[in-house]
This record gives structure tokens, C-alpha cells and sequence, in this order.
């Protein structure tokens, strides 16, 4: 049971990474995100999930030098962006985010999108800088199967994590378990839906028995799927609610309920067609 914020899944490299985070897709550049992360941090977080295009490092690098919490103590993840991926052009790419992030090294960086006829040299470039040591883990995000499976035949490396779009309207059950079979941890983004979910019934009956939200239950279900998750908000409350999570436990029944929610509905665009 994960009982703690501070709960770790070790990826196949043997980097330790939070299992709960704190994402800041749409958080406003500058005070907005510096406040935003320096509350997620005061209240336990340990997890920031940035991007190139977010458009939004510098204000989560300030807020982790503001912190005053120690580098290592905090995993910080960013992305390289559809217009930067190549060999050369992500290499320029992650310079520029680490400078923006005010940081030495990076704990985790993303392939942002499958881009067509460039992700491979993108990969390439991550493995490089992996090998450098500016970055202690290379993964993936938006990979479909097919995607992992064309990286596989020209990597050195594999990646240690995929994040997708997944909730309980889009559970990814066929990719989650190739991830699983290839020791791939795996991430949701939009982890509750963009917040369609918050009156679903089955949801609302299960959060009533446990003096939850139907947010919080949803958040629940993918730590009890062994998922990493990363909510946003910039709303403290909501920040420290997001949090509420690990001192109760669904049951498989309530699990099951949750499963069956599912429509394969996407809020974000497909990886194939994108």
C-alpha cells in the first residue's frame, strides 16, 4: 500500500522517482509558477513535471532555489519539444532548458512526442547526455507500441518511463502491460481527466464511503495501478488535496468499478495523428 508522499518507484536503471508529483502544464509563467511550486514543495511534494513548451522553467527553477530544500532531495523532469527534436537540435534544446531550470543536471528528461523520421536521432542525443551524466534518466512520452518498438531496434538504451494521457476514461490497459513487460514505469498526464470526471456516480459513491473526492479516489486508483501521477493545480488547496491521498485503500471491487469507466477517450490529441 502506498501510504506516503514520499513513496519511490525505482525504474529499471535504479533511479528512485516519486510516485506522486506535481505537473505544471498551463501554470502561468513566472509568480504563478513560482508560487505554484514553492507551495506543492512546502507541502511534501518532491516531484515537478515541466516542459520546454510549457513555457514555464524559469519560474520552477526559481522556486526550487527559493525553496531552500536541497537539489537532490527534489526530481525535477523536463521535455524536448516537437521544433527542437534531431541529434544536434536537442542537445542545443536541453542546454537551454538546464539553463532555464538553473540546474546542473536534470533528473529525468522526455522525448515530449514521437515526431516522425526524427525521434530516433532525438533518442540518440538523450542517450548521449545520459552517458555525460547531465541526466540521471532518458524516457518517452505520447509512445504508442509500435513507437517503443522502432526505438527498441536502434537504442543503446531503453527508456525507463512513458507518459501518457491516461484516467479512467482512457485506462491504456494495452500499453500500460507492454510497459510492464518491458520494465518501462509508466506516467499519466491529464491523470484526472481535465476534471469531466468530478460528478461521475460510481465515482461519487466510492469517494462517499471513504470522506474523499471523486478526484482524490481517481488519483488513488492510479497509485493502487503502480502509475506515477502527476496533478496540476495552482490552487493551494487544491495543491494540498491532491496530496490527501495515502491514508486510505480502494478495495478490488472499487478498482474494478473504476476499470470499467473506461471509453478510450482521448482529451489530448493522438500520438499517431499528431
Amino acid at each position: 500500500m502506498v501510504i506516503s508522499i514520499n513513496h519511490t518507484i525505482r525504474l529499471h536503471n535504479g533511479v528512485e522517482m516519486p510516485q506522486f508529483g506535481l505537473g505544471v502544464y498551463k501554470v502561468e509563467a513566472g509568480g504563478v509558477a513560482v508560487d505554484t511550486v514553492k507551495t506543492a514543495l512546502s507541502l511534501g511534494y518532491r516531484s515537478i513535471d515541466t516542459a520546454a513548451f510549457y513555457d514555464n522553467e524559469e519560474g520552477v527553477g526559481q522556486a526550487l532555489k527559493e525553496s531552500g530544500i536541497p537539489r537532490e532531495e527534489i526530481f525535477v523532469t523536463t521535455k524536448v519539444w516537437n521544433t527542437d527534436q534531431g541529434y544536434e537540435e536537442t542537445l542545443a534544446a536541453f542546454e537551454k532548458s538546464r539553463k532555464r531550470l538553473g540546474l546542473d543536471y536534470l533528473d529525468m528528461y522526455l522525448v515530449h512526442w514521437p515526431v516522425k523520421g526524427k525521434y530516433i536521432d532525438t533518442w540518440k542525443a538523450l542517450e548521449k547526455l545520459y552517458q555525460e551524466g547531465t541526466i540521471k534518466a532518458i524516457g518517452v512520452s505520447n509512445f504508442q507500441i509500435h513507437h517503443l518498438e522502432d526505438l527498441f531496434t536502434h537504442a543503446n538504451e531503453k527508456p525507463v518511463l512513458n507518459q501518457i494521457e491516461l484516467h479512467p476514461l482512457l485506462t491504456q490497459e494495452k500499453v500500460r502491460a507492454f510497459c510492464k513487460e518491458n520494465d518501462i514505469a509508466v506516467e499519466a498526464w491529464s491523470p484526472i481527466a481535465r476534471g469531466k470526471l468530478v460528478d461521475d456516480p460510481t465515482l461519487l459513491s466510492i469517494a462517499e464511503k471513504y470522506e474523499k473526492t471523486s478526484t482524490q479516489v481517481i488519483l488513488r486508483w492510479h497509485l493502487q495501478n503502480n502509475v506515477i501521477v502527476i496533478p496540476k493545480s495552482v490552487t493551494p488547496s487544491r495543491i494540498k488535496e491532491n496530496a490527501d491521498i495515502f491514508h486510505f485503500e480502494l478495495t478490488d471491487e472499487d478498482m474494478e468499478k473504476i476499470n470499467g469507466l473506461n471509453e478510450n477517450k482521448r482529451f489530448g490529441p493522438n500520438p499517431d495523428d499528431f
